[in-house]
């Protein structure tokens, strides 16, 4: 088994998209007016309208209403990343703070609320653990 992507639906494509192009730098491949994918080395970001929903089941997803779900993205400097994105994310949940666990990490919301954590490794067992 193989996790492809993490999906997420919102009531406003194109501004969520907008966003994450312009928080990590990835370009999205649009399907349509209702899909787009931000595709990195590792997984793929896909951003789908809430029209999207009743192809799977009716009711099964509500945009902007996630509480457990973080979307993590591997940085190379998560310092320089939250200077470039200060002024740009409207909600900061921490700085960039070292993780008992050997990370770097920057926790904030997107548009819709969801959080999202750009970190960087930085102890050697974390820089091992990650080494592309």
């Amino acid at each position: 088994m193989e996790l492809v992507s993490i999906r997420i639906i919102t009531g406003d494509v194109t501004r969520l998209v907008n966003f994450y192009e312009r928080a990590t730098g990835v370009p999205a491949e649009w399907a349509n007016e209702d899909f787009a994918e931000l595709r990195t080395t590792s997984g793929t970001l896909a951003i789908g309208s809430t029209r999207t929903v009743p192809l799977f089941a009716p009711g099964s997803a509500r945009p902007a209403d996630n509480h457990s779900v973080i979307l993590e993205f591997l940085v190379d400097d998560v310092d320089s990343v939250y200077k470039n994105l200060t002024g740009f994310v409207e909600d900061f949940v921490n700085e960039p703070t070292t993780m008992p666990w050997g990370n770097r990490a920057l926790l904030f919301r997107d548009p819709d609320g969801n959080l999202v954590n750009f970190f960087t490794p930085v102890t050697p067992a974390a820089i091992a653990k990650f080494a592309r």
